[in-house]
């Protein structure tokens, strides 16, 4: 590995590489009832990578873990429009991105992404910097699994610097909120992006931080809802939030316009959305019902950890 702020590709591919395969297998087990398909695939203007989907499952109606590595001559207009310096250069983009939506309404829909970007021209420093983080869509409210989800995120981020878990909690809150809706798409977690402040080993140290702590952040909470049981309203409830995660995602995600945007391959762009999903006109929660708290208490930024 390079020192300084030299960046290091090779060894960002092989730490998301086997970050899949880590997170596929452990989810695996945590099923228990199938396994992942993995869907190989090549860009045509460059590059390609590994889509894999657990369909049907004990746990997970569908869960989709992709690794994709693209380069190519010619920035997006996504890239570019925010940062007119990387016009005229080749760039290379790796990353790890998962979706997980659980059966039941117990358990919550997870998403996480860490990602490495640079950009390079013959007569210029690399432009590189790296981006990521994890958070969680819970149905119903439990503030034992919120407050274990933050507690471990920042403990992911405690030795980068205090300032580090408050600054990205916050941008988490920021980032995945629909203004249309007026509400948050969860409980958040951690968000960061254009990570270079650092040099390349520290801000790639803190990458390896966030990915590696995903799974203890998740999976316990998996453990202690999956039992419960539940019928026709928690399912129907459990659909129509997922609309949001929908509206979301083709809405407001950068990382969906840049893939699209960068001529990705739309398959893999696009398995983060859920299998089944409702919509239903002027829907309102009951009073006093698991539901309304969700609205009242979980779908607005909120201090976990005080």
């Amino acid at each position: 590995m390079t020192n300084g702020t030299t960046p290091d590709p090779s060894a960002v591919e092989a730490y998301l590489t086997t970050l899949q395969d880590r997170i596929c297998s452990a989810l695996e087990a945590a099923d228990g009832a199938t396994r992942f398909a993995e869907d190989p695939w090549t860009r045509e203007a460059g590059g390609g990578g590994r889509t894999r989907i657990l369909s049907g499952g004990a746990l997970f109606e569908k869960a989709g873990v992709g690794y994709s590595d693209v380069h190519g001559t010619e920035m997006p207009g996504s890239a570019t429009q925010l940062r007119p310096e990387l016009a005229g250069r080749t760039f290379r983009a790796l990353g790890v991105s998962l979706v997980l939506h659980p059966e039941s309404p117990y358990v919550p829909t997870t998403h996480a992404n860490v990602r490495f970007f640079v950009a390079e021209r013959d007569d210029a420093e690399p432009i590189w910097w790296f981006g990521g983080g994890f958070d969680l869509t819970p149905y119903y409210p439990f503030e034992e699994d919120a407050v274990h989800w933050h507690q471990v995120a920042r403990a992911a981020c405690e030795p980068f610097g205090d300032e580090v878990y408050p600054r990205y909690k916050r941008w988490c809150d920021e980032y995945f909120y629909l203004p249309h809706r007026d509400e948050t798409r969860g409980i958040g977690g951690l968000f960061f992006d254009d990570l270079n402040d650092w040099p390349f080993e520290r801000s790639f140290a803190f990458q390896r931080a966030v990915g590696d702590a995903f799974l203890p952040a998740y999976l316990p909470i998996v453990e202690r809802r999956r039992g419960i049981e539940w019928g026709e309203r928690e399912r129907a409830f459990q659909l129509y939030r997922r609309g949001r995660y929908v509206e979301f995602n083709l809405l407001y995600d950068r990382g969906t316009k840049f893939g699209l945007q960068s001529g990705g391959r739309s398959e893999s762009i696009l398995m983060s959305l859920p299998p089944e999903v409702r919509w239903e006109y002027g829907w309102e929660p009951e009073e006093g019902s698991a539901e309304e708290r969700l609205y009242e208490d979980f779908l607005r930024p909120r201090d976990w950890l005080r």
